[in-house]
């Protein structure tokens, strides 16, 4: 009986001594009992929702441009990298325009709605220069798109309260019900307007963190460059009338159905690329071998707003009076089939 209890003894001052120099909780177990089991990791929380005045704050800066357009925005915006490279070859390659342009852009294997804003250079250089603000905004729609969209026409509507925001004869601004519906007035050019969000909009909105400022204007109304012609690029898939909005079901549209996003590699980069308000420092612009873009230096801007550049050639778009709005106009409802391009 002793010689039971002295092995008995020596086991448990093992266990101890193991579990000491381990880190191993050795729980007291009879001769039939087993060690409770190491706990499983948990799963990661989920990404934090932004809340509607951060979201209006992250819009303002493009929610009064023409709704195909900021459906371009949005949808690109969650490809980061391929900003950077779309606007590396346009820099390389400033000679080609019009069809010629079109020609090669579709030949990349980037997303559609990164091949459609090749069309505004001025537009794709600004979303290159801010690539915090075009990571977070992707971030934003992939995540909340409908309150994205939401966040959109609460800003319209407080541009039209100020009365900064009207019909002119560059763009059509109708309301339809609660939705505010911007168009080219000229189906042949698309103009941009620029604009300051702290007075376009009657109230101090403030900027997103980090946010480097675009447009070149300090009154309270919009200003219209030099037009931009779509029409070599209509033979394309991803040009102009591909795009747009149903706000009735708040979705974005692509090719005459419901866009669909096809990489997940954008969703929630917290790490490299969001500031203060989902609790991480802001990025430092310029730095983006931090942000998983190796060595791609920075690219130097077209222009000093989105508005005003200009690559020439023929136009084409027309304006929709639907709750959806596409950039070829008419098209209604969601619908199944998704867009996207790169896989």
């Amino acid at each position: 009986m002793r010689t039971k209890l002295s092995k008995l003894f020596f086991t448990c001052v093992l266990l101890c001594a193991v579990a000491l120099a381990t880190g191993v909780t050795v729980l007291a177990a009879g001769p039939n009992q087993n060690p409770a089991p190491p706990a499983q990791p948990q799963d990661q929380p989920p990404a934090a929702q932004l809340t509607p005045e951060q979201l209006q704050e992250l819009v303002a800066p493009i929610a009064v441009y023409p709704d195909a357009l900021v459906a371009q925005i949005l949808a690109a915006s969650a490809y980061p990298t391929q900003i950077v490279e779309a606007e590396r070859f346009l820099q390389q390659n400033p000679d080609l325009k019009g069809a010629a342009l079109g020609a090669e852009v579709d030949k990349q294997d980037w997303d559609p709605s990164v091949k459609a804003l090749t069309q505004f250079p001025s537009v794709l250089a600004n979303m290159d220069k801010n690539l915090s603000w075009t990571s977070e905004l992707g971030d934003a729609d992939y995540n909340q798109q409908a309150d994205v969209m939401g966040a959109v026409q609460f800003m319209r509507k407080k541009a039209e309260q100020a009365g900064t925001l009207k019909t002119t004869p560059q763009q059509t601004v109708t309301t339809q019900g609660p939705t505010v519906v911007i168009q080219p007035a000229n189906p042949d050019v698309v103009y941009v307007p620029d604009y300051d969000p702290e007075l376009i909009y009657g109230y101090p909105v403030g900027l997103w963190p980090g946010f480097y400022p675009w447009w070149g204007v300090g009154g309270p109304y919009l200003s219209f460059g030099v037009g931009f012609g779509i029409g070599p690029f209509y033979g394309f898939g991803w040009g102009w009338h591909a795009w747009g909005f149903d706000w009735y079901h708040r979705g974005l549209l692509y090719g005459g159905g419901r866009y669909a996003f096809h990489t997940r590699a954008f969703y929630d980069r917290n790490a490299y690329f969001h500031g203060n308000y989902r609790g991480f420092a802001p990025a430092n612009r310029g730095d983006l071998g931090s942000r998983g873009y190796g060595n791609a230096g920075r690219a130097g801007t077209r222009s000093g707003a989105f508005g005003g550049y200009g690559r020439g050639g023929d136009a084409r778009g027309e304006s929709s009076r639907g709750r959806a709005s596409m950039g070829g106009g008419g098209f209604h409802g969601g619908g199944g089939r998704g867009g996207g391009g790169r896989r």
